[in-house]
């Protein structure tokens, strides 16, 4: 990172800015070149701490005229998918900070209202500002209070289904909410001609809005309208825009106030506007266009690549590679991806959906080869599952590859339109475990629990790769009902992984190594760990068995009532947490089975785990093999020394 000296010659306007309270004391022609040295500090730093870089180069603009115009901390901004809200973290008080950010006791990569009191709300999910903002505006009004608040979403969570919720209660109850719609998806040079920007004067102008507000208390007056059909006139004003500008939005069907579409990155513009329609009464939304990775050409030309491209060098845009000259074990996902590819190959009832992430789970893969049977549906996990069994009633095979953390907000579709029905979707759970650097909104630490409470759903995690193209292959074609395949961010443990794929039997456990003293029960790729404890183990002179357990849901009771009846002390490993987990699970069939010995489970505490690197986690949460091997130690009655 450079050094102060260096940052002062280079960072001059930026240098002098803590909080918003400095930015404010700028002069409005200084801000365009405020902009282009955050954008310079951004690629500095995140050139060498690798975090989301693409959407932050394209909320510049918007994110320094909103302090500038807002009154913040006191006014409320809430941030719609938080990868978004660098510029904010920087301008409030994080600067000296930003090298921290991601890492273990460093900024997290979202907004924290823990760590900030700039950071009104949570945002990690995408599609909640509005509701959130909504009840926050809902809430001053109530009190009485002049607060403004922002909803401030983009990056494609307008899509979710959360968004359309709030957008339709935010004129049912009295507020002043702003929702700024961040569009970084439409072109600019479409949306910002001399006409556009004319309109957007004239609707934003106090003038206007001024004339419009004094018609409406005369029509009042006179008795003409009332209160009750102020959205009547809301809609009938947005038909009257709509015919002076030539465009149409869906939002008039909300009662809310559109504004927009205009430049994104006209910060001087955007002040303008914010301020003419700061005090603006009644719930509005300003539709702003912006590009992702804007300023940064390697950045503009691949969005989709520099999202988090991970270190880069920020002159010349190569991006740095981790590559060994040995070969490695791939990424689960590209295993998923290429697997999958092949399953499609085998049968043509095979379809993928995901929502909002096919580069993310390698569906790619799929879509470049079978375009018409792959679906990327938006950020709609619960239309994601729904619209999957769907298919599946109509007889083809759908493959839903989801986050693990995402596939929580889709619970009750997995309940009521999948598991109700029976049908045959396999849910493939990318990203199930410690995540790593995106932290606690990201962790896959839920799904095991709330899916081993679902009947008829099978629950079952690869050991490695070849054992999840074995999961994959049976769970398509020999298996029945919804099933459910959980894997981790990231490499596995095999470089020659591409073996045929064999059918696996239906809720059977493995039995990697016999023993007398302890078994080891471990669910997922955590065993590859696990199994390394065990040879130490053994090396050390210990009889220790490994049962890879395959299955959290069903279990395999014929081989656990085996070792109940054979072995005095367990040691249940899981990357998940451990209330209502696979532990808690075996826990309950020992005590019903009259088990005498001693159970220990290892997993994620009951708490939300923080950024860091996976290693850094797994320490943290007693996961990494010197945690598992004291843990087998003290199962053995052996004192660990150290």
């Amino acid at each position: 990172m450079p050094d102060s000296t260096t940052q002062e010659q280079i960072y001059p306007l930026l240098d002098g800015i803590e909080t918003p309270h400095d930015l404010r004391r700028l002069r409005p022609d200084q801000l365009p070149e405020l902009c282009a040295e955050i954008r310079r500090f951004m690629l500095s730093t995140l050139s060498v701490i690798p975090g989301h870089l693409g959407a932050n180069l394209g909320a510049v603009e918007i994110t320094v005229a909103m302090h500038y115009v807002f009154d913040t901390p006191e006014d409320r901004i809430v941030w719609d998918v938080g990868h978004q809200a660098y510029v904010h973290k920087i301008l409030t008080g994080r600067r000296h900070d930003f090298h921290t950010l991601r890492t273990w006791g460093g900024l997290a990569g979202f907004p924290i209202p823990s760590e900030s009191e700039y950071d009104t709300f949570a945002a990690g999910h995408a599609s909640n500002s509005i509701s959130a903002a909504l009840g926050m505006a809902v809430a001053a009004a109530l009190k009485d209070e002049s607060r403004r608040v922002v909803a401030f979403i983009g990056d494609g969570a307008m899509s979710g289904g959360m968004a359309f919720e709030g957008l339709n209660n935010a004129s049912s109850y009295p507020n002043n909410l702003l929702i700024i719609l961040n569009d970084n998806n439409m072109s600019i040079d479409k949306n910002v001609g001399g006409l556009n920007r004319h309109m957007v004067n004239l609707l934003t102008n106090p003038t206007y809005n001024s004339m419009r507000y004094d018609m409406y208390r005369m029509l009042r007056k006179l008795n003409i309208v009332h209160e009750d059909q102020h959205k009547d006139l809301q809609r009938f004003n947005n038909r009257i825009k709509a015919l002076l500008s030539g465009q149409t939005n869906f939002f008039d069907s909300f009662s809310i106030r559109y504004l927009g579409p205009t430049d994104g990155h006209d910060v001087v513009h955007l002040v303008q506007i914010l301020q003419d329609i700061r005090d603006m009464k009644g719930p509005r939304l300003l539709h702003i266009s912006t590009m992702k990775g804007k300023g940064y050409a390697p950045a503009e030309k691949e969005p989709t690549i520099w999202h988090a491209p991970g270190k880069f060098d920020p002159k010349t845009g190569e991006r740095i590679s981790s590559t060994s000259a040995t070969p490695q074990p791939p990424k689960f996902q590209d295993v998923f991806g290429e697997t999958l590819v092949e399953l499609a190959d085998m049968d043509e009832r095979i379809v993928s959906v995901t929502p909002a992430m096919p580069t993310g789970c390698s569906m790619t893969y799929m879509m470049e080869k079978y375009p018409k049977r792959s679906f990327d549906v938006g950020i709609a996990e619960e239309h994601a599952v729904t619209f999957s069994s769907g298919m599946a009633a109509e007889g083809f095979i759908p493959v839903c590859n989801i986050y693990s953390t995402f596939m929580q907000r889709a619970y009750d579709q997995l309940i009521h339109d999948v598991a109700l029905t029976e049908s045959h979707v396999v849910f493939c759970l990318d990203r199930a475990g410690l995540v790593g650097e995106d932290g606690a909104t990201h962790q896959g630490a839920f799904d095991i629990a709330y899916l081993r409470t679902i009947p008829g759903m099978a629950v079952c995690s690869p050991y490695d790769e070849i054992q999840l193209r074995h999961l994959m292959y049976s769970a398509c074609f020999d298996w029945s009902g919804p099933i459910a395949i959980r894997y981790p961010r990231g490499a596995g443990s095999v470089v020659d992984w591409k073996q045929p794929m064999e059918y696996y039997p239906f809720a059977k456990a493995r039995v990697l190594r016999e023993g007398s003293s302890l078994a080891v029960l471990s669910l997922g790729p955590i065993g590859v760990s696990a199994a390394r404890v065990v040879e130490r183990l053994q090396a050390e002179g210990h009889s220790v068995a490994h049962v890879d357990l395959v299955f959290a849901k069903p279990l395999d009771e014929e081989c656990l009532h085996k070792l109940l009846a054979s072995v005095p002390n367990l040691l249940v490993i899981e990357e998940g947490c451990l209330s209502g987990g696979v532990g808690s699970a075996i826990l309950q069939l020992a005590m019903e089975a009259g088990y005498k010995g001693r159970i220990k489970t290892l997993g994620l505490p009951d708490e939300f785990i923080s950024h860091g690197t996976p290693a850094e986690q797994k320490r943290y949460c007693g996961l990494d093999e010197d945690s598992i091997y004291d843990a087998a130690k003290a199962l053995l009655g052996t004192k660990v020394e150290g």
